[in-house]
């Protein structure tokens, strides 16, 4: 049986410095839900990160501030103190492997190099949990990715990122009545490219 989420965990990385890089994508995704259900993110101390409740879909909205490979530490204690399952979390990450302006969302799988989600992983105990992954593009060379997610992306790719960013706001009423199939179909669709 499909439900709906009750906690919705942007990732990224805490302080200015981070705050315009592509590995902040989660964070970006959650500000903006944030502010269009009217959340206040407020310090939670006790979930290591910025929480506040979307009262109207009964869901928490967490952005960890443990850095991302302890992202699981704000997670699980969220997790464990509402009680919430790892089938009701939705993670908004990051995803190298898909162009900037492309999303996928999926349940469960490969935690496909991610720190973020290995970390989270490693605190429930298991990855079956629904990622909604932001493309931000690869830099083509392996030794060159910690680099290229610590820097903020470039003009053309930061344009792709924010629509991709505005298809997945579009997305939550089906995701907050638990039509996962619905949602996947329309993130995972490619973007129809702009007529001239």
């Amino acid at each position: 049986m499909q439900v709906a989420p009750r906690l919705v965990v942007g990732l990224g990385n805490p302080g200015a410095e981070y705050s315009e890089t592509r590995h902040n994508a989660g964070f970006w995704f959650c500000e903006r839900l944030a502010a269009r259900l009217g959340v206040t993110l407020a310090r939670e101390a006790r979930f290591h990160g910025l929480a506040g409740l979307a009262r109207t879909a009964g869901a928490w909205l967490l952005l960890p501030q443990t850095y991302m490979n302890r992202s699981g530490q704000a997670v699980g204690a969220l997790a464990r103190f509402h009680k919430i399952a790892p089938a009701e979390i939705l993670v908004v990450h990051d995803e190298l492997d898909i162009p900037p302006g492309q999303l996928r969302l999926k349940f469960g799988g490969g935690l496909g190099g991610h720190n973020g989600l290995k970390d989270i992983t490693a605190h429930l105990g298991s990855q079956d949990y629904w990622r909604l992954r932001i493309g931000i593009g690869h830099p083509g060379d392996r030794n060159e990715v910690v680099n290229y997610v610590l820097k903020p992306p470039r003009k053309e790719e930061f344009i792709e990122i924010d629509r991709a960013i505005d298809r997945a706001l579009d997305l939550w009423p089906l995701i907050a009545q638990a039509d996962w199939p619905a949602a996947t179909q329309r993130a995972n669709t490619k973007p129809k490219e702009d007529q001239p």
